[in-house]
């Protein structure tokens, strides 16, 4: 009866905190984020697209936002998020009785730094899903469920989310046990989460932007968190005002000029996800090309990485994306046959 209640309250938990998420907004809120976000791509597609003949209404524009809504709450209501209550506990109970430790109260980075656990987080995360996109590619049975993904034919920053359920019970499932051997918490998470949302929003967006302007976004929210004492680091919680703005300037100049050169080497961009999605891929590579979800590094590392050109007008999707389904519920229903 244990595991059927933690089913049945994980429905009514999470019930409770989207509705609770819905007509509370707060900052800590991933529906209003996810909204926030997504105008915000939004009209930075309407005001320098980099495609200029593709329509704002994209194809399946209304569909890809449907499924961003879908995967981000909808899909945990539905199932996911009771089912994997149990999951999790069942997870717990096994390797304390086996192994004598709780998971759950285990934390080896209690006594790092704040700011130190978020970049332990986001990069054993995005290493972890790297390795894992990898495998929706590589395995046929999995590759019909990243078929749902891949069969954008006009890309835009809605097109993130467009992928079938499966896909979460693939991500979070193998992603769960190295993050909880982390003590990885749920607001650790939330900051994440957030921000590899809005780099996976630009990653898909009809955008092209320098370098350096990406570097400067990055040292403007690295000066902001600094300035205001977040990341725990003592030398600046005491700072007078002028301080503050030296600091929030300093990050930002840095941001343009020393990431900036770098900065489509260390983190996925529109130029390099684009072939990604290419229908047309060198057989060598016929598995897929630049696998990374926020960082690009990993495929410089292991020799994935593939820009031949620009890409801004080459065909997207895969041989045979003509006959995939092209409604709602036939894509979420392929590959389960």
């Amino acid at each position: 009866m244990k595991y059927f209640d933690i089913f049945i309250n994980g429905y009514k938990g999470y019930a409770n905190y989207l509705w609770n998420d819905i007509i509370n907004p707060s900052w800590n809120s991933y529906f209003y984020w996810l909204i926030l976000v997504s105008l915000f791509f939004f009209l930075l597609e309407i005001i320098i697209p980099w495609r200029k003949k593709q329509p704002i209404q994209r194809k399946d524009f209304w569909m890809d936002g449907f499924y961003m809504f879908f995967n981000f709450f909808l899909f945990s209501l539905i199932i996911y998020n009771a089912a994997s209550d149990v999951v999790v506990n069942f997870f717990n109970d096994g390797v304390k009785s086996l192994f004598g430790f709780d998971l759950q109260s285990m934390n080896p980075l209690n006594s790092f730094p704040y700011w130190s656990v978020l970049l332990i987080g986001f990069i054993v995360r995005d290493f972890i899903q790297w390795w894992i996109h990898r495998l929706l590619h590589k395995s046929e049975r999995l590759w019909e469920f990243h078929k749902v993904h891949h069969s954008v034919e006009e890309m835009g920053f809605a097109a993130h989310l467009r992928f079938h359920w499966m896909e979460n019970v693939v991500y979070r499932t193998l992603e769960y046990i190295p993050l909880a051997m982390l003590g990885i918490g749920l607001y650790d998470f939330f900051v994440i989460h957030i921000f590899t949302l809005a780099w996976g929003h630009f990653n898909h967006s009809n955008l092209s932007v320098d370098g350096k302007v990406t570097g400067g976004i990055l040292g403007v929210l690295v000066g902001i968190i600094l300035s205001n004492g977040l990341l725990e680091i003592s030398i600046f919680e005491h700072y007078s005002l002028t301080g503050k703005i030296l600091v929030f300037a300093s990050t930002t100049v840095l941001g343009v000029f020393a990431l900036g050169p770098i900065m489509k080497k260390l983190f996925n961009s529109p130029e390099m996800h684009i072939w990604h999605h290419s229908y047309h891929l060198p057989k060598e590579r016929h598995t897929g090309v630049n696998f990374g979800l926020t960082l690009a590094i990993w495929d410089y590392l292991f020799g994935t990485a593939y820009i031949p050109n620009d890409g801004r007008d080459i065909q997207l999707g895969f041989p045979g994306v003509e006959e995939f389904p092209k409604e709602f519920i036939n894509q979420n229903l392929h590959g389960l046959k």
